[in-house]
């Protein structure tokens, strides 16, 4: 679910670029600022950490994970480095040897993507438990949860906090503040089936408590909905093309309804488009994949047919420029859909995201030859892709305006960060 809803969206950073290329509308466009600390030698990416490193290791690490790619030691070491003694995660800390003090701004959606990737990998008990603990204690009485600890309850990071707790064990419904369960307060984000915006959910309400449509929330509304995480599996449910506000609103009421809205929105060009005042609409490539992920999630892999289509032509050179998070996204949408990873419009993905990070213990060439059946052939998937990609395991974009990227998740109106 990218970035969107990403860590990165902590605050507006200042930069110049010029939108008109894929290139340009990736974070990963720009060199990191002057002055940027020293990369750690464990961390994925080559850009400035500081607004997404846990959120951009975490996606990397689950993703290696979904396809049966080993991580490198020093790669889960750094993410494991990174978490507060309170069991919380801050976007990224270069120094990690002092404690956590009141300075260090912790978050819930790092924390939340953490748990989503150390759950996976196992061995994390101790680590995870304590990150579950600390997001059970800043949740809101409606139930959700804000981007910093006290906030006010958004989409995108409820919905990240329901991935954690899925994937920690947790049943997330039994998981309440004031009698309100995390679903009481996604479905108060819901639109109601009226106009072009049926179904959709909206980032938060606004200030007369409006809600307005939000694709990036929409698409991780309604994986959380289902109760699933960033490495979603497809889904067997109703996917009906008409919103429905028919008996008890009911979480996955909400998630068919968000999927058609999806739907709807990706039926013309096969893509989800960002928008900023005074800049040219662009291609929304992280949301996208995000919208694949969801709509595959709820209804199965030809639901996302035609936006997957896209992206295999599409996405990849959004991705090598965005950097490891952008990569692991689409490994997500192949994930969901049943499509090869290692060849997603002819790009492997799998090696892409490899090479933006420490060489794994096992590699996508050991990956891809678990890959095989006991005669070395390829399994083929029943999506009509390539192959089917069978592992064991469980399985924002930040808009470079022509003067600002806009924080994803911290203000909802663009859509996701790389």
């Amino acid at each position: 679910m990218n970035i969107r809803r990403s860590a990165a969206a902590l605050a507006a950073v200042t930069a110049v670029a010029v939108i008109g290329t894929p290139a340009a509308v990736a974070a990963g466009s720009s060199p990191s600022p002057s002055g940027a600390p020293t990369l750690p030698a464990g961390l994925y990416g080559s850009t400035d950490p500081k607004y997404d490193g846990v959120w951009r290791q975490s996606l990397a690490l689950l993703a290696q994970h979904t396809v049966g790619v080993r991580p490198a030691r020093q790669a889960v070491d750094w993410l494991t480095g990174q978490q507060c003694a309170n069991g919380a995660f801050a976007a990224f800390r270069a120094d990690p040897s002092p404690a956590c003090g009141a300075e260090v701004a912790v978050d819930t959606n790092s924390t939340a993507a953490a748990v989503q990737a150390l759950a996976a990998l196992g061995g994390h008990d101790a680590a995870t438990g304590k990150a579950v603990s600390w997001l059970k204690s800043v949740q809101n009485k409606d139930g959700g949860w804000g981007y910093t600890p006290g906030g006010p309850s958004d989409t995108n990071s409820t919905s990240i906090v329901i991935g954690a707790l899925a994937a920690a064990g947790e049943k997330p419904a039994a998981v309440v503040k004031d009698g309100k369960s995390p679903y009481d307060a996604l479905l108060k984000f819901a639109l109601p089936c009226s106009g072009e915006s049926a179904g959709a959910f909206a980032y938060q309400p606004d200030k007369k408590g409006a809600l307005a449509a939000n694709a990036d929330a929409t698409a991780a509304g309604v994986v959380a909905a289902l109760g699933q995480g960033l490495a979603a599996e497809a889904g067997t449910g109703h996917a009906s093309a008409r919103c429905s506000d028919s008996g008890t609103a009911t979480p996955a009421r909400a998630a068919a309804n968000g999927a058609a809205y999806l739907a709807h929105a990706l039926a013309a060009t096969g893509h989800l488009t960002s928008a900023l005042p005074g800049a040219e609409d662009q291609p929304d490539y992280g949301n996208t994949a995000d919208a694949v992920v969801a709509l595959a999630a709820q209804g199965g892999a030809g639901q996302a047919d035609k936006p997957l289509r896209w992206l295999e032509r599409h996405a990849t050179v959004w991705a090598q420029q965005s950097g490891p998070a952008a990569w692991a996204q689409l490994i997500f949408a192949a994930h969901a859909t049943g499509t090869d990873p290692h060849d997603f419009g002819g790009t492997d993905l799998v090696k892409a995201l490899d090479a933006t990070g420490p060489k794994p213990v096992s590699d996508s060439a050991t990956a891809r030859a678990a890959q095989k059946d006991g005669n070395g052939e390829e399994s083929s998937g029943g999506s009509g892709h390539t192959a089917a990609w069978i592992a064991g395991g469980v399985g924002a974009v930040v808009v470079v305006g022509a003067v600002v990227l806009v924080a994803v998740r911290r203000t909802g109106r663009t859509e996701r960060q790389p």
